[in-house]
């Protein structure tokens, strides 16, 4: 008879929903944190002096940070105590957000929401690795719904409270908001979350690994966001910086190759599920952060929104993301079937993107909620689903890098993503600007002296407060900020096409009902089976002799011995 399993470790059935209480309200610091700033963003860089470039440099610089510290922290957790890893992330999450509170220029804010996002990394990359440790795949689909409606709440609240505080306080108040829901997430986490006992392991970590991918991912979005601007997208310095991110990116390769204990496993690509999730998870990154960023500008920028309006106004898109990840995590855990509904997630995150790039500024705002409502259904569907699925395949001793790898890839989508859609909404706008010279010219001429101290504004390249212009220039403006940043989200299209056409391709493999930990165990358990399958195969012959019978009798009669 084979030997049993043993006990698993993983925390009773009961026990679950007060260990994932601290997960996710680590989770809601992170999210509460990001977005409470979103609405707030034009008002702060123009309080700060900044211009376009660095509008989109405070978002890059956290999606920066948090794209290379993912696979870190990942490692990390197939390495180190994996709750006080996750301990650590909220507190460096937290202390740089409260220190963006006292920023006095938008580079101090910048290198503020840089540290911000190395703690967002760790956070996104262990809650899901900690999930895999207490809850299977197959029972996983309902709680990831738990994690979907905490989003959605901290999607939804963070714009609004952050507009309100920015309209009657100050937008300063907007990065301490966090502080008492990271000390209540610390303590929870402290007193509910109890992880399995893992296997011990030497540790090492890439150093050089860790180096060459910051720099691969650093130096290509230095030069996306500032290529059309400081300098031509030909030049020497995109050759410098685009060949520097190409040699970069190809030494890590041969690192990782080479490292004994690599910070992303290159065998991971060689798993079909892992490649292809990965493809989708750059659309849905895109999608999700490039989007709800200039999403908020376009409400405030294009509409005349204020920061607590434009809160409001992104309600449809946060709407569509918490029914679609609660009803579909639902689903899937009743069901077991998972295919279906990520390819619809994935046809909505298309449908989005193609009519967000048709708004104009004038389009009905029923039309843009639905819009807005589409996107935020395909990101709800498909965001920690690819996730999920990817986790269902990975081996135990890989579930650290295989989740971060998925959510690294997410999180660069993201960063390049809104480089890309900053950079191209910045010369866009700059083109139209230009184009309607003689139209600003004309409604500066009819504003009399009003019109110079208006004009000194316009030319200081501050990015302008829309809705405090006069309404001849305000017209003009929300003209040219609307047509630009539909511009920027057309970007948005293709990827999404190819992360259909990544989803249509993954295989469609069972959900798995056991956790990381009872899996390790079962293939301890095998590996024990075949131990002594092989020992009484090799003894069989021997005693075969004693009692006089035939090798092939007694090699049958081992065989089925070892293995009832």
């Amino acid at each position: 008879m084979s030997p049993s399993l043993p006990t698993p470790a993983a925390p009773a059935r009961r026990g679950v929903l007060p260990a994932l209480i601290g997960l996710l309200l680590g989770m809601f610091v992170s999210m509460l944190a990001a977005t409470v700033v979103s609405t707030s963003l034009p008002v702060i860089i123009h309080d700060l002096g900044g211009d376009q470039a660095a509008f989109t440099w405070v978002v890059t610089a956290t999606l920066l940070t948090t794209a290379i510290s993912t696979p870190v922290w990942g490692k990390l957790a197939d390495l180190f105590d994996r709750k006080l890893l996750i301990q650590i992330a909220i507190s460096v999450f937290v202390l740089a957000t409260a220190a963006a509170g006292f920023s006095q220029d938008t580079t101090m804010l910048i290198a503020c929401r840089a540290v911000q996002g190395v703690g967002a990394g760790g956070l996104a990359a262990l809650s899901q690795v900690i999930m895999a440790d207490i809850i299977s795949p197959r029972e996983r689909g309902r709680y990831m719904g738990l994690f979907g409606a905490v989003m959605a709440v901290a999607t939804i609240g963070g714009p609004l409270l952050g507009g309100v505080i920015t309209d009657t306080l100050d937008w300063r108040w907007n990065f301490f908001i966090a502080l008492p829901f990271a000390i209540a997430a610390l303590v929870i986490q402290q007193r509910t979350l109890h992880l399995p006992d893992r296997p011990a392991r030497r540790v090492r970590i890439d150093y050089l690994g860790i180096v060459l991918l910051s720099s691969a991912v650093s130096l290509l979005l230095i030069w996306v966001t500032n290529a059309g601007d400081a300098y031509a997208w030909w030049s020497p310095q995109t050759a410098l910086m685009a060949g520097g991110a190409l040699v970069a990116a190809v030494l890590f390769v041969l690192v990782e190759l080479r490292s004994a204990d690599p910070l992303v496993p290159l065998t991971l690509f060689r798993n079909r599920t892992f490649t292809l999730a990965v493809i989708a998870s750059v659309a849905t990154g895109i999608a999700m952060f490039g989007t709800s960023v200039f999403l908020s500008q376009y409400m405030q920028m294009a509409r005349g929104a204020t920061p607590t309006e434009a809160g409001v106004m992104t309600i449809p898109m946060i709407g569509g993301l918490l029914i679609a990840s609660v009803t579909v995590g639902a689903l899937i855990t009743r069901h077991g079937h998972w295919k279906p509904y990520l390819i619809g997630g994935s046809l909505l995150l298309v449908a989005g993107s193609a009519t967000l790039s048709t708004i104009e500024y004038d389009t009905n705002f029923a039309l843009v909620s639905l819009y807005m409502f589409l996107l935020g259904a395909g990101v709800g569907t498909t965001m920690q689903n690819l996730v999920l699925i990817v986790q269902n395949t990975a081996r135990p001793d890989e579930m650290g890098v295989a989740s971060s790898g998925v959510t690294f890839f997410r999180s660069l989508g993201g960063t390049v993503g809104v480089s890309v859609m900053g950079a191209t909404l910045a010369s866009s706008a700059a083109s139209l600007v230009a184009d309607r010279r003689a139209e600003i010219a004309t409604a500066l001429t009819a504003l009399g002296a009003d019109g110079v101290e208006v004009a000194e504004q316009l030319q200081s390249g501050t990015l302008p407060q829309v809705s405090a212009l006069p309404e001849s220039l305000r017209v003009i403006f929300e003209d040219v900020y609307a047509t630009s940043i539909a511009h920027a989200f057309l970007i948005a299209l293709p990827v999404a096409v190819l992360s259909l056409i990544a989803i249509a391709l993954l295989p469609n493999l069972p959900l798995t009902r056991m956790t990381t930990n009872e899996r390790r165990q079962a293939a301890e358990a095998d590996l024990a089976t075949v131990s002594v399958s092989e020992g009484m195969d090799a003894l069989a012959p021997t005693a075969r002799a004693d009692a006089g019978g035939t090798p092939d009798d007694t090699d049958s009669g081992g065989h089925r011995h070892a293995g009832q």
